[in-house]
């Protein structure tokens, strides 16, 4: 059985519904750096007395850390959630509890509110980052799966720059009112009515979702043939709806008979070692540094004085520059989307971690000779490492952010793709606290040998990726497990004869359902 290799596979409606679907990314990306852009306002310092409390800092360190381990605890749930009611199902409680946080967080009234519902919104952001590219992958045709895909890493960073601009124009409100910090969390259309502005991509997935799709994969799982079938042939060319109908219907045959434990995933050496490939990718990818070269970090935190402010930039340029660094990553991603399918997966994510390892090292080097701190001050060296960090956000969104999630999600059978793209993304979360939670302390005491760290993890992850990481670019799903030696899990490796029969069978209802409809007309 062989799918489809030349010409388009996909449809205009799968870029509709991968569209209309990344509003969860959308959520994810302004729910996750909206703090940046608000612990940047003075009236929300003042409000909070953040300045002023003996444990200011401490808190701050919660409002963001706590997210992001929040985030760690909930994505272990995506996996039950979306095997159980489906994966648009879970798509929903992420948006709802995003909704429900967003709703909150702009009303609080005192620092223990806001860091509850902070939490609240790491849960379902991080929810909205597993589910929605566990459904993508399932949807769209096996040849434009990374193109397609990796829309979800596009729309996320489009949702992190969304968050700065948000920030950086309502800062400008901060001597008109004490609120004004509610701004990136508050849309005011009139004085006594107000809707969270963190709440208007949750309330437009959940508007929509219902017209959206299910993964034909999970409605095979659950016997729910004619839906699948109808979803197919809508997403996919006629030849290739029937070929992938006849193979994810035989291969689910053999998928209900199977464990889909978590512990079952690291009991098995093939599982084991695909749920490990998924955390180390994950994890790899955010050790290249990302969370201290984006500006968003050491600029809104008081980690340190920042290159910006080296230069003698104001708060307010300092957001400015922040902000247009965010909307060139996100016009890097989608640069990135016209080649991931062009290069193998492994290569692609040496290729990114190469680039922000080379980049960090010129940076590093540059502070640590003309920076903050330093009594060598020279403005054409603290520019280069601007550039520096532009640089590095090309490598960061065009080749690595996006190309975790296509690689975690191919990596499962449809019966454990759910929990296992959750074990990478909650990689992502761990590596998040470890890192924010040791960066003020990092940054205060060794300063830019912080550099280092992220430069000998890099290189360490590009040497194992080039050894031991598999490529599974353009390889239909439901062949992905030869690539780890099961093939008695591979329905087409035994029954060859089996599945041209169903191939048949599908060619033929597909047959008398045209036929119906020209009766009909």
């Amino acid at each position: 059985m062989v799918h489809q290799r030349k010409g388009r596979q996909f449809k205009a409606y799968n870029l509709f519904t991968v569209f209309a679907m990344s509003f969860g990314s959308l959520s994810f990306g302004y729910s996750n750096n909206i703090i940046s852009t608000t612990l940047a306002q003075p009236t929300f310092n003042e409000y909070f007395a953040l300045k002023t409390r003996s444990n200011g800092t401490q808190l701050t360190g919660v409002m963001n850390g706590g997210f992001h381990a929040a985030a760690f605890c909930a994505v272990l749930f995506v996996g039950t959630i979306a095997d159980k009611w489906g994966r648009k199902v879970a798509i929903s409680v992420g948006a709802a509890l995003t909704l429900f946080a967003g709703a909150f967080l702009s009303g609080s009234v005192n620092v223990a509110m806001f860091i509850v519902f902070r939490l609240v919104s790491g849960a379902g952001s991080s929810i909205l980052l597993a589910g929605v590219p566990i459904w993508m992958n399932e949807v769209v045709p096996a040849k434009e799966r990374g193109m397609l895909v990796d829309i979800h890493g596009a729309v996320f960073q489009f949702g992190f720059a969304l968050a700065s601009w948000v920030g950086y124009g309502f800062y400008y409100l901060s001597n008109d009112t004490i609120n004004a910090w509610r701004g990136p969390l508050v849309f005011e259309n009139e004085v006594d009515r107000k809707a969270a502005f963190q709440c208007l991509p949750p309330i437009i997935i959940l508007s929509i979702i219902y017209w959206l799709p299910e993964s034909p994969r999970w409605l095979l799982m659950n016997d729910r043939y004619e839906e699948a079938r109808q979803i197919l042939l809508r997403s996919h060319s006629e030849e290739e709806a029937v070929v992938e109908l006849a193979q994810i219907q035989a291969q689910m045959q053999i998928d209900r008979t199977l464990d889909r434990s978590y512990l079952h995933m690291f009991k098995k050496p093939s599982y084991r070692k695909r749920s490990l490939l998924a955390i180390f990718t994950c994890c790899m990818a955010n050790c290249s540094g990302i969370l201290v070269v984006n500006t968003n970090v050491i600029s809104y935190q008081d980690y340190g004085p920042t290159i910006y402010a080296s230069l003698g930039y104001d708060s307010s340029k300092q957001l400015l520059l922040s902000s247009i660094w965010s909307t060139f990553s996100v016009f890097c991603s989608f640069v990135g989307i016209t080649f991931v399918d062009r290069i193998s997966r492994p290569r692609l994510l040496m290729i990114g971690l190469g680039g922000c390892m080379s980049t960090l090292i010129v940076l590093a080097a540059l502070v640590a000779n003309f920076g903050p701190g330093t009594n060598n001050h020279n403005t054409a060296a603290l520019k280069a490492c601007v550039a520096m960090i532009f640089i590095y956000a090309f490598f960061w969104s065009a080749v690595l952010s996006g190309t975790q999630f296509v690689y975690c999600g191919e990596l499962f059978p449809s019966h454990l793709r759910a929990k296992g793209l959750s074990l990478g993304v909650a990689g992502i979360n761990a590596a998040n606290v470890l890192f924010l939670t040791a960066a003020p302390t990092a940054f205060a005491t060794i300063g830019w040998k912080y550099y280092l760290l992220f430069i000998i993890l890099s290189g360490i992850s590009i040497v194992v990726i080039g050894f031991k990481w598999p490529d599974t670019n353009g390889v239909p799903l439901e062949e992905i497990s030869r690539l780890f030696g099961d093939d008695d899990e591979v329905y087409i490796a035994n029954n060859e004869s089996k599945l041209e029969h169903i191939e048949m069978e599908t060619k033929h209802d597909l047959a008398a359902t045209q036929g119906e409809i020209e009766h009909h007309e």
